[in-house]
C-alpha cells in the first residue's frame, strides 16, 4: 500500500497523535467536554473511547509483528461506552494512557524491517488486513474525532 519513503511519512505523523490531540482538545473548552449531543459521545466519551482504540491498537501491531497470520477481534464500540460507563472514567487519566500507548507503537514500529509490513493478521469483521491498512487506520484515528469533537463543540455552541 504504502511505498518505503510513503511509510515513514506517515509512522511520523502517527508518532505526532498524541501531540495534535492536545493541540486540537485547546479549540474546546474543558467545561463542555461533558455535553452530550442530540446523537453519539460528548468530547469527554470520544477521548475515552480514543484510548480503548489505541489498547486495541497496541495489541494488533504486536500481533502483526509477533503472530502474524493470527486473528484480532472487532469490538461493539457503543457497547463499550455504555457498559464500561465512558462518562464517568477520568479524561485525564484516558488521554495518558493513549499517550504511553501510542508512543510505545510509534516507538516500535518505526525501527522494523520492510519486510515485516507485508505481515497481515485476520481481521474478526474485516477478513486479511495489512501493517499498511492498520497504520492509515490509526494515523487518521485523531483527525476524524477531532472532526467529530468540533461537530459537538458547534452543537453546544448552538445550545447556549
Amino acid at each position: 500500500m504504502y511505498s518505503v519513503e510513503e511509510r515513514k511519512r506517515v509512522i511520523e505523523s502517527y508518532g505526532k497523535a498524541y501531540d495534535a490531540l492536545m493541540e486540537g482538545l485547546k479549540a474546546f473548552p474543558r467545561e463542555m467536554w461533558t455535553f452530550k449531543p442530540a446523537t453519539g459521545w460528548s468530547i469527554h466519551e470520544i477521548l475515552i473511547h480514543i484510548t480503548d482504540s489505541e489498547a486495541n491498537s497496541y495489541v494488533r501491531c504486536r500481533r502483526f509483528i509477533a503472530e502474524p497470520g493470527s486473528g484480532v477481534y472487532g469490538y461493539d464500540t457503543d457497547s463499550w461506552a455504555d457498559n464500561t460507563k465512558y462518562a464517568t472514567q477520568d479524561a485525564d487519566d484516558a488521554i495518558e494512557l493513549f499517550k504511553a500507548l501510542r508512543r510505545g507503537s510509534y516507538n516500535l514500529i518505526k525501527t522494523l524491517p520492510d519486510s515485516v509490513w507485508a505481515n497481515t493478521v485476520e481481521h474478526s469483521e474485516s477478513g486479511t488486513m495489512g501493517m499498511d491498512t492498520w497504520l492509515d487506520i490509526y494515523e487518521r484515528h485523531i483527525g476524524d474525532h477531532l472532526a467529530q469533537m468540533r461537530e459537538v463543540y458547534e452543537e453546544w455552541q448552538k445550545s447556549k
